[in-house]
Formats: structure tokens, sequence, C-alpha cells
């Protein structure tokens, strides 16, 4: 992620972000890479800690230094991955002066930028079925905060008359519902950039709540 800057926001881990809108390149560990690429070419299940380690090029064992185990791999990419997108949230909707509509339309907008420009990241949410228990809730714990945020706007907007909606918190889910799936179709090489299907959720966003 970005380096540190005068003014810049504060990630729930202490680093800091330039602009909620730019994303840099994340910094993962080779163990990590090599697992976010491998995970996302033959899924959880289907790639085995040999393939990883060869692909770092280290041994099983060495690997197993850094990581409990396969399972601990994929919790580390979850947890770095929400934290992310939850730190970006935020930092969007303190950029919006308190307004609801700004800050659902600039939460929605760092959403999807994030399910476009770290798409691969993204689509490893869809692995988080093959948690434990408790680290599906440990996963969960993180991801609501989205849902949380992006309900308390809904219903700020309600109460401030500028939102048509009879229910807040399915609304918010449906909202999520759209950015989540994102990463099933949007790549990189096709016609639409990543600030493009931005706009286009901003604008659906808004009609939806009937702003």
């Amino acid at each position: 992620m970005g380096a540190s800057s005068d003014g810049a926001d504060t990630l729930t881990n202490g680093e800091s972000i330039p602009d909620w809108r730019i994303l840099e390149p994340m910094q993962l560990s080779p163990i990590l890479t090599a697992a976010l690429d491998a995970f996302y070419e033959t899924g959880f299940h289907g790639t085995s800690v040999r393939e990883i380690a060869r692909r770092v090029g280290v041994t099983v064992p060495a690997l197993y230094y850094h990581h409990e185990n396969k399972e601990g791999l994929l919790i580390a990419l979850l947890e770095l991955s929400t934290s992310d997108v939850l730190s970006r949230a935020h930092a969007a909707a303190e950029d919006a002066d308190g307004d609801p509509v700004r800050r659902l339309s600039n939460v929605i907008e760092a959403i999807v930028l994030r399910m476009t420009m770290r798409a691969r990241l993204a689509a490893l949410e869809g692995e988080a079925r093959y948690l434990s228990p408790e680290n599906r809730q440990r996963y969960r714990a993180v991801r609501k905060g989205v849902e949380q945020l992006v309900r308390q706007i809904v219903e700020e907007g309600v109460a401030a008359d500028v939102f048509d909606v009879d229910d807040a918190a399915e609304t918010t889910r449906a909202l999520l519902g759209m950015c989540q799936s994102i990463p099933r179709w949007y790549h990189a090489e096709g016609t639409l950039s990543p600030e493009a299907v931005a706009q286009k959720y901003v604008g659906i966003a808004l009609k939806t709540v009937g702003a």
C-alpha cells in the first residue's frame, strides 16, 4: 500500500494511505503472493502446500515455519483483504463532509475500485467457506464492519430525508452484494476501466436508495 505522507488517512493497522482512490501494489510476502496466485488459479481445495512451496522456491517445512497450515495462508490473505477494503471505505466516508449522498457515493466508489483493481484478492473471499468455524468468525467480524458502515450511511440518509428506503438492512446487503459480484466478471483487459465501473455502480447505488 501507499507510503505515508502529510495529511494521509490512517489504516486500522497504523499504515497510511495518501488517497483512498489510489491503490498501490500491496506488499505481500513471497509466500502469500504465491498462495494468492495458486488459490486464484486452482481454488483453495485444488492447491497443495507443496505447490505453494514450489512456487516460492522453499521446502514445505520452511513454509510451515511462517504459516501453520494452508488454512493459515488463506485467513492471512482474507484478513488483509477485508481490512484493506474497510480502511478505504472509512477514509472515503470521512472525505464527504457528513453529506449522506456523498458519503454513500464515496464508499461505493472505494469498494468498487478495490474490487476491480485488486480483483484477485477480492475474488479470494469466495474461498472463505473453507475456513474452520473459528477462523470464519474472525473473518466475518472484520467484514461486518463494511456492512455496518454502509447501513449507517443509509440510515443517515433516510433520517435526513434524502434517501427513500423501506429496509436499511436489506438495502445495504443488496448494495454490497452487487459490489462483491464484480470479481466474478471483471477483467482488466476489458473495455471498462475501474473508474468507469465505479461510476456506474455509484449511479446504481444512488438509484437503489432513491437519492
